[in-house]
């Protein structure tokens, strides 16, 4: 008997980016229809105030309302709307769940660390289970998943308070920004990873998710525009990894929106993400690892899709 196609819907409201996959789930497999992403800094000042900033939930608010309008003209037949570390950290992230209910009837659910992390793995190891043990890294804008599993199953994970919006807003103040901060940064980074991963297992293999690694590889293979049939799947070199990042933090600002591959949005906090990749690849000892274009989108699909 042929298992039931159905088309759902995710919206993920992260820290750094507002996002929507409309997909048809069949099996456990995901067969994108629609996939977009807006840049809008939801994050930006939470880690100082700990408050969401007006113009952040405006710009937020201004990505979500055409994908609610896309979701009902693609004929969705459920939807996930979920929000991640920028909500969870901040005083009055009930307030922005309720006012998206209000403004969209989007019922949106703030994720924690742990579903976090298992969502993020079921959609970064639905295409291939992994046979050894795999490291799962994913850099958002408040927060950064590490995930250590095999199979279908999950045998380690950790949320840091660790993420580009995050980390740029903290040590990056100069443009380019100074040696020094630079070191400051990859002291903290480093720090704060290596005392989480302390009691960490080994890890054979990495698969890395979101706009930081999936940046690198357009950088690397030159892409304009992005592609990411050519993205998902390809292997970064650590040695490649840091020499993109020399690149990058020497450049100003205006000069980085300008690299082939790196979308303009993503060039004031690339190299926060970039420290933070280069900090959990050495913790685990991995000199290779490999972009997937599926993430937590996925994962949320598939999740939806299974539930009752």
């Amino acid at each position: 008997m042929a298992q039931r196609v159905e088309r759902v819907g995710v919206v993920d409201i992260g820290s750094n980016s507002t996002r929507l996959l409309v997909a048809e789930v069949e099996g456990g497999r995901v067969r994108p229809v629609e996939r977009r992403s807006t840049v809008t800094r939801l994050g930006r000042g939470v880690d100082l105030s700990g408050q969401l900033a007006a113009e952040a939930v405006e710009a937020a608010c201004g990505a979500v309302g055409p994908y609610v309008a896309m979701l009902g003209e693609l004929g969705v037949e459920r939807v996930d709307a979920i929000a991640t570390s920028a909500v969870r950290d901040a005083a009055n992230g009930g307030a922005f769940v309720a006012e998206l209910r209000e403004r969209f009837a989007l019922s949106a659910r703030v994720l924690d660390g742990e579903e976090e992390a298992r969502l993020t793995y079921l959609g970064a190891t639905s295409e291939h289970s992994p046979t050894v043990p795999t490291l799962v890294v994913d850099i958002g804008g408040g927060s950064t998943e590490l995930i250590v599993g095999e199979g279908r199953e999950i045998e380690w994970h950790v949320s840091l308070q660790a993420g580009v919006v995050r980390h740029t807003e903290r040590h990056l103040l100069h443009d380019p920004p100074t040696p020094m901060e630079l070191d400051e940064l990859a002291a903290d980074l480093q720090g704060m990873i290596e005392a989480a991963t302390a009691a960490a297992p080994r890890a054979e293999a990495g698969i890395a998710v979101a706009g930081t690694p999936t940046s690198l590889a357009a950088i690397e293979l030159e892409l304009e525009p992005y592609d990411p049939l050519r993205v998902h799947g390809h292997v970064l070199e650590l040695p490649s990894i840091q020499r993109m990042l020399s690149r990058l933090a020497a450049a100003p600002l205006a000069r980085r929106t300008e690299i082939t591959g790196l979308h303009a949005d993503r060039a004031p906090t690339i190299v926060a993400g970039v420290v933070t990749l280069v900090e959990a690849m050495r913790a685990f000892g991995l000199d290779r690892i490999t972009v997937s274009e599926h993430d937590i989108l996925y994962g949320a699909a598939i999740a939806l899709s299974e539930s009752t």
